[in-house]
């Protein structure tokens, strides 16, 4: 009786400890004076339909429109137990990103390399380390990289095409359809290696890809845990990276490189990129006359994480890019012609040749692509730390440093002041008149300021040929278990439709 009288004892000292501290965390904002989101939930702060019944996008509209109902510039509020600053003016949007970047340079990930290979990623790299791996990739995501890789994107493009015609007699679940299609995208401008997911929908690729994006509560708050206490995470060797993910993809680089450098293989992908600044230390960018500066070369372990977030971050989110895209343009038939027409134009005009051009050069493609990142940003959200106490302009609110501080770019595209009528999908917003008239930083899909994603343009040529391609080819509608309205998937961190996305689709 003794030893379990101590045992309660001992649950209960837990409890209240654990309880008197998520209190404290969750005062946080209201003991600095600053304006902040009230009634946050004990476990889940104001996070508390996160990962559950609601997603993040969701929750975070809801605060962004909380601030601005009150004339609120930024908001405190919870995430989980991380406190976060939420900044709903443009203008200090824009101080955030770009005119104060000295101070918001780092995005706030915790990245571990030496226990964690793949977290050494540019996406999640801070301070120094950074801006030297910034510096060395830069040059590989020129225009000119681009056009070589071009060719090899049209030949996946051809076999995504081929595949639509073998499923074309029945409605077709469009998201798994374009996953697959940038996953052999990816794997061949990235890795060299023809994944052909599309016809083998079991592919590993695949699997882990989109292990990568699965919102699992013990993920998310062995991350916020991460973020909030670097130092003691670094001290434990704790891994954001599942074991079994990071064993595949190290291995995959590891057997690819062994095999190129054996066989002296010689490729236009990332990965041949990748080995040249390797083995000579930099990478030699002539296109338009520019030479890199000489640079340090990287070890195996850096090559393999820069591999890794280039995969990620290009197949999963280019997919439901295009995925939202053609839900559109099925929805509003009208613009899938218009669309499907200018395109044709533009073709025959070259002679009938889709070329690199073609595909980059072509107008209402753009503002078709750009309207749907503005309603479909795949990252609902931009996020940076303070690299010291920050004073906010024009108040006496100060940031402590290494708190974060969110841009939330969905709820910015969802913005009437800034997108009239912000749920009506119309491409004519972003006519070069209609975008002279917006204020600058209130489209953000890639981000903004020296950290902008340094992939846009192999992003956004991946998502013009998978729509140039399906287009030409084939018409999209509605079919019965098309949803009038996109539900947004709790379980994934980008922008995922629930339940997919059914389109009855026919050959032209």
């Amino acid at each position: 009786m003794v030893l379990v009288g101590v045992i309660l004892l001992g649950v209960v000292l837990l409890l209240s400890i654990a309880y008197l501290f998520l209190r404290e965390r969750h005062s946080y904002w209201r003991k600095r004076g600053f304006p902040c989101k009230p009634n946050p939930s004990l476990l889940f702060g104001q996070m508390q339909g996160n990962g559950s019944t609601k997603h993040a996008a969701y929750v975070t509209q809801e605060i962004y429109n909380y601030a601005k109902e009150r004339g609120e510039r930024f908001v405190g509020y919870s995430y989980f137990f991380m406190p976060l600053v939420m900044v709903c003016d443009i203008e200090l949007v824009k101080t955030i990103l770009v005119k104060e970047f000295s101070v918001f340079h780092d995005r706030g990930m915790y990245s571990n390399a030496r226990t964690d290979p793949l977290s050494g990623n540019l996406f999640a790299l801070e301070g120094h380390e950074w801006r030297e791996m910034r510096q060395k990739l830069t040059p590989t995501f020129t225009s000119g990289r681009m056009k070589q890789m071009f060719g090899t994107m049209l030949q996946v493009a051809a076999e995504l095409r081929k595949h639509m015609l073998t499923n074309i007699d029945r409605d077709m679940e469009m998201k798994d359809v374009l996953a697959r299609f940038t996953t052999d995208v990816i794997g061949t401008c990235a890795f060299g290696i023809e994944c052909n997911t599309l016809d083998n929908p079991d592919s590993e690729f695949l699997k882990y890809g989109k292990r990568v994006f699965e919102h699992r509560l013990f993920a998310v708050v062995k991350m916020t845990f991460a973020m909030l206490f670097r130092n003691t995470a670094t001290k434990l060797g704790i891994k954001v990276t599942d074991a079994d993910l990071e064993r595949f993809f190290l291995n995959l680089v590891h057997e690819t490189v062994d095999y190129r450098e054996r066989n002296d293989v010689q490729r236009n992908d990332f990965l041949n990129l990748l080995l040249e600044i390797k083995n000579k230390g930099s990478f030699v960018e002539q296109e338009e006359g520019h030479t890199a500066p000489n640079a340090l070369g990287m070890t195996m372990n850096e090559l393999a994480a820069q591999v890794f977030i280039f995969f990620v971050a290009g197949f999963e989110t280019s997919s439901t890019v295009m995925n939202f895209c053609l839900y559109e343009l099925a929805k509003n038939p009208d613009i899938q012609e218009r669309l499907r027409d200018e395109l044709n134009r533009a073709i025959e005009t070259n002679d009938g040749e889709l070329t690199y051009e073609v595909v980059m050069g072509q107008e209402y493609l753009g503002q078709v692509v750009n309207e749907t990142l503005r309603k479909y940003p795949p990252l609902e959200t931009t996020l940076r730390v303070t690299a010291q106490d920050y004073t906010i302009p024009g108040t006496d609110h100060v940031i402590p440093r290494n708190v974060g501080v969110q841009v939330p770019v969905f709820a910015i595209h969802r913005d009437p002041e800034h997108y009239p009528d912000p749920e009506c999908f119309d491409p004519d917003r972003f006519s070069v008149e209609e975008c002279k008239k917006r204020l600058p930083y209130t489209f953000l899909p890639f981000g903004e300021g020296p950290r902008m994603c340094i992939g846009m343009r192999f992003g956004m040529m991946q998502v013009k040929v998978g729509l140039v391609t399906l287009l030409r080819s084939f018409r999209f509608f509605p079919s019965a278990q098309t949803p009038e309205r996109i539900v947004f998937d709790p379980k994934s961190f980008i922008l995922s439709p629930t339940g997919g996305n059914y389109l009855r689709v026919e050959k032209i």
